[in-house]
């Protein structure tokens, strides 16, 4: 149940990714068309760019956190034995959830502090800005908390004890890998029916 909501959100979150993408393309590209053909502008591209994509960025490192997707070094704790690996993530999430609440209460800090404080541009509460990070904060706490709460109940297999990737192209490996081993079984079970079949039509 949770890890199935969990799903749908960080799928919701693709999809704002997408769109958010979107508008700043559209922004940018048609300010500099605008610009070079027509000698106009949009005066907000720049200040709503700026902001969808310190949104973009942060709302993809929580989908990150989900996957185990961000980047680290695993020299070390590859190397260690299962009760190794397992203090060494009980430790790391500790420290992360202490730089998180330090995030979280920086960020609440600012929002409140600009919630009256105008964009030069849009005019729009600066306060918009920096709820990014308590939105950030929010989520990615929940995340290490129930990844704690399942490493100290036993619920997590020995290869999610490393929950960082060395390099892009390694996570990008793992994820083909992934999908290669989902989509085998799907192809093995149609192939099999049509051999019985012939099996069967060739019986005396």
């Amino acid at each position: 149940m949770i890890d199935a909501t969990i799903e749908r959100f960080c799928r919701a979150i693709d999809l704002l990714i997408a769109a958010a993408l979107a508008v700043m393309v559209v922004l940018v590209f048609g300010n500099v068309v605008l610009r070079y053909a027509f000698n106009s502008g949009i005066a907000v591209s720049e200040e709503i760019s700026r902001w969808l994509f310190v949104w973009l960025c942060f709302m993809g490192a929580v989908v990150a956190m989900k996957d185990g997707a961000h980047l680290g070094t695993e020299m070390l704790v590859s190397r260690l034995p299962v009760a190794g690996k397992k203090v060494c993530m009980v430790l790391g999430h500790l420290l992360m959830l202490y730089v998180t609440w330090l995030f979280f209460d920086g960020s609440w800090q600012q929002a409140r502090i600009n919630q009256d404080v105008a964009a030069p541009v849009t005019g729009a509460p600066v306060a918009i800005f920096y709820a990014s990070g308590v939105v950030f904060s929010v989520c990615a706490g929940i995340l290490l908390l129930l990844q704690l709460a399942r490493l100290l109940t036993g619920h997590l297999r020995e290869s999610d004890l490393v929950m960082v990737k060395e390099s892009e192209e390694q996570a990008e490996l793992e994820v083909l890998q992934a999908g290669l081993a989902r989509s085998d079984p799907q192809q093995e079970q149609p192939d099999a029916q049509p051999s019985s079949n012939t099996h069967n039509g060739t019986r005396p």
